[in-house]
C-alpha cells in the first residue's frame, strides 16, 4: 500500500528576477528623476552626461566619488552588521559624530608632537572607542531595558550633535576662529597620507575596504558569524539553540558604533583636518541607505556606496549645469529610497 504525500514543490526566482532587482534600484529612481529635469525645463541626457563627466571624467573628480564613498562604507557597514542580527541601526550618524569628537579633542590636545606613525594608529582607536562607547547607550537599553534601537540610536544622533555643538563653542573652540564655531586644527603628521597630489583621496579608502571585507569574512565564514545569523533569522530558535541572543545582539552593537566611529576618524584626520558642526553630517544617513540598497551585504554595499558617492558629487555639477539648486540631488536620493522600498516589498510578497 502506497501512500500519497501532498508535496510542495518550492520554488525560487527566477535568475533574472534576481539581477533585475538592483538594476531596478538604480535606473527606476533616474527615470523618475528625468522627468522631473524635464518638467523643470532640463535635458536629463546631456544633465545625465555631464553628470557622469564630472565624476568620471579625470582623476581628480573620481578621488572626490572615492572620498565621499569611503564614509559611506563604514556607516553602512554599521547598519549592515546589526541588521545580520535582527537589528537596525539608524546610529551611524551620531557613531560617526561621537568618534570624530573624540579624535579631535586627543589628536589636539594629547598628540600635537606625537610622529604620525604612532599618533595616527591612537586616533583610529580613539575614534572606534568614542563610537563604540555611543553605541553602548543604545545597546545597554537594548539588552537591559528591552528598548528598540531603532528609536535609541535615533535619538541619540540628534544628541551627538547638540554636543558637537557645545564643544566646538566652547571647550574646543579654536581661539583664532574669529568666532567661528570649529575646533583648532589637527598636526600635519596627524593627517591621512594621501595617493597622488592629483586627488585627495587618502589612506581610508584601504581603511574602509578591509573594515568590509573582515565583516563578510566574520558574517560568512566564521562560526561566530553564523551564530549572529541565526539570531537575525530567529531569536526564538536561537534561545532554543541556547544561543545568548542578548549578548551576541550587545557586542555586535558596539561593534557596529567602532565601525562608524573610525568613519569620524577618517572625516576629520583625511579631509576636514578639524571638528566643525556640520562633520559627517548626513554621512550616517546615507551610509544606512547604502546599506539598505545592497540588502546589508558587506561586500555590495561597497558599489552601493560608490553609487551614492557619485550622485552626491555631482550634485555639485547638476547646480552649476541646469540652475537647478544642489539639493535638488537630494529628490533623487528620496527617489532611490523609494525603489529600495518598492522592491524591498515585492522580494517580501
Amino acid at each position: 500500500m502506497s501512500i500519497l504525500l501532498p508535496v510542495e514543490r518550492r520554488m525560487g526566482k527566477p535568475k533574472w528576477e534576481v539581477m533585475l532587482a538592483p538594476a531596478l534600484v538604480v535606473l527606476a529612481p533616474l527615470l523618475a528623476f528625468a522627468l522631473f529635469l524635464l518638467a523643470s525645463g532640463v535635458n536629463p541626457i546631456t544633465l545625465y552626461g555631464t553628470m557622469l563627466k564630472s565624476t568620471f571624467g579625470d582623476w581628480y573628480g573620481f578621488g572626490e566619488v572615492v572620498i565621499k564613498a569611503t564614509p559611506f562604507i563604514l556607516t553602512a557597514l554599521a547598519a549592515s552588521l546589526p541588521a545580520k542580527a535582527g537589528m537596525i541601526n539608524v546610529g551611524g550618524e551620531g557613531q560617526l559624530a561621537i568618534g570624530a569628537l573624540a579624535v579631535t579633542a586627543v589628536g589636539v590636545y594629547l598628540l600635537p608632537s606625537v610622529p604620525g606613525w604612532i599618533g595616527v594608529p591612537i586616533l583610529v582607536l580613539v575614534g572606534a572607542l568614542g563610537g563604540a562607547l555611543w553605541a553602548s547607550v543604545a545597546a545597554i537599553g537594548k539588552v537591559k531595558g528591552k528598548m528598540n534601537e531603532t528609536i535609541t540610536t535615533l535619538l541619540l544622533n540628534y544628541i551627538a550633535y547638540f554636543t558637537i555643538g557645545f564643544f566646538v563653542h566652547s571647550l574646543l573652540k579654536d581661539p583664532a576662529s574669529f568666532n567661528w564655531p570649529f575646533s583648532k586644527e589637527l598636526a600635519g603628521q596627524l593627517r591621512l597620507l594621501t595617493f597622488s597630489s592629483a586627488s585627495r583621496v587618502h589612506v581610508g579608502i584601504g581603511i574602509a575596504l578591509i573594515l568590509a571585507a573582515i565583516v563578510w569574512f566574520l558574517i560568512t565564514q566564521t562560526r561566530l558569524g553564523f551564530r549572529i545569523r541565526v539570531v537575525g533569522g530567529n531569536v526564538l530558535a536561537a534561545k532554543r539553540a541556547g544561543l545568548k541572543d542578548t549578548k551576541i545582539q550587545f557586542w555586535v552593537l558596539i561593534a557596529a558604533g567602532a565601525i562608524a566611529g573610525i568613519a569620524g576618524m577618517i572625516e576629520i584626520t583625511g579631509i576636514e583636518g578639524r571638528l566643525r558642526p556640520t562633520t559627517g553630517m548626513n554621512y550616517g544617513y546615507l551610509g544606512f541607505l547604502a546599506s539598505w540598497m545592497a540588502w546589508n551585504h558587506p561586500l555590495w554595499l561597497i558599489a552601493t556606496s560608490f553609487i551614492i558617492g557619485m550622485i552626491s558629487v555631482a550634485g555639485n555639477s547638476l547646480e552649476m549645469n541646469s540652475g537647478l539648486p544642489a539639493s535638488s540631488v537630494q529628490i533623487l536620493m528620496a527617489l532611490v529610497l523609494f525603489a529600495i522600498l518598492a522592491v524591498g516589498r515585492r522580494k517580501q510578497a
